[in-house]
C-alpha cells in the first residue's frame, strides 16, 4: 500500500498514458495513480484498463466519466475517491509529460519531510521555466498569475499550477462542492481557498515542458473563466467565512 495517489485526469491522451504510467511507477517511491477519464473516444481509458488486467491492479485504477465535464469536476471526482481511502497525499499531473514524473518525489518530500500542507510545482518562482511554449502562451500564463497575486494579494507565483501535492488533511478541509470553477479557474481557487484557511504552502520549482504527442486542451474561454473569476475570488476573501483548520 502507498500513502501517495497521483490523480492524472485524461481526453483523447492514447499516445501518452501508457508512457506517463510506467514512467510514475519506474520511480523508487511507491505511487499510485488514478486516472480519469471522460469519455476518450481514442481508447485512453481501454489503455489503462489493459495495464490494470495485465500487471497493476494493485496499483492503478480508473474512473470512467460520460463526456467532457471540466478539469475541476475530475479532479474533485477523484479527490472524493482517495479520501474514501487511506491516501495521505494526493497529487494532480497531466498525462502529457508537461510534468515530469520525475518531480513527484521533490512534491512528496516538500509535504512529508518538511511539513507543507501544499506543494506547488511552480514553473515560475526562480525565473520563467516553461519549455517549447509559444511565446504568446507563455506570456498569457505568467501575466495571468501576476494579476491574480495583484488583485488578491495572493503570494504565489505560479496560481494556475497544475503540478501539486496535497495532504489529506486539506482536501479533508476545503468544502469541495462549494468549489466553483471547473477550468484553470478551478487551480487558482484550490491554490487560494487552502491559503485562505491558513495551510503552509511552499512552491517547488520545475520545468514545465510543452506536450510533444496529443492535441493540447487549452482555450481562450479556459483562461477568461480564470480572469474574470478572479474578482470573484477576492470578493470572496473579503466576505466569506471559510472553514478553519482542524487540530
Amino acid at each position: 500500500m502507498s500513502d501517495s495517489i497521483v490523480i492524472i485526469p485524461t481526453y483523447n491522451e492514447k499516445e501518452n498514458i501508457a508512457k506517463i504510467i510506467e514512467a510514475v511507477f519506474s520511480l523508487e517511491k511507491c505511487f499510485h495513480i488514478l486516472v480519469i477519464d471522460d469519455g476518450s473516444p481514442d481508447g485512453t481509458a481501454d489503455i489503462v484498463k489493459g495495464l490494470m488486467a495485465d500487471r497493476y491492479a494493485d496499483r492503478l485504477f480508473i474512473i470512467e466519466r460520460e463526456g467532457k465535464q471540466g478539469l475541476g469536476t475530475a479532479y474533485i471526482a477523484g479527490f472524493r475517491w482517495a479520501l474514501e481511502r487511506d491516501y495521505e497525499y494526493v497529487f494532480e499531473m497531466d498525462a502529457d509529460f508537461s510534468h515530469a514524473p520525475s518531480d513527484l518525489p521533490r512534491l512528496y518530500g516538500a509535504c512529508h519531510d518538511e511539513g507543507y500542507d501544499l506543494a506547488i510545482g511552480s514553473r515560475y518562482v526562480s525565473g520563467v521555466n516553461v519549455v517549447n511554449w509559444p511565446i504568446g502562451r507563455v506570456l498569457m500564463s505568467y501575466f495571468a498569475s501576476k494579476y491574480v497575486r495583484i488583485v488578491t494579494g495572493f503570494k504565489v507565483h505560479d496560481t494556475t499550477a497544475g503540478f501539486k501535492c496535497y495532504k489529506r488533511r486539506v482536501l479533508e478541509t476545503i468544502e469541495l462542492d462549494k468549489i466553483r470553477f471547473k477550468g484553470y479557474g478551478f487551480q487558482i481557487e484550490m491554490k487560494y481557498t487552502t491559503y485562505k484557511i491558513g495551510f503552509k504552502i511552499k512552491e517547488v520549482p520545475v520545468v514545465f515542458v510543452n506536450r510533444r504527442e496529443g492535441v493540447s486542451k487549452m482555450s481562450g474561454g479556459i483562461f477568461g473563466e480564470a480572469f474574470f473569476g478572479v474578482m470573484r475570488l477576492r470578493w470572496d476573501g473579503w466576505f466569506r467565512k471559510y472553514p478553519t483548520i482542524k487540530k
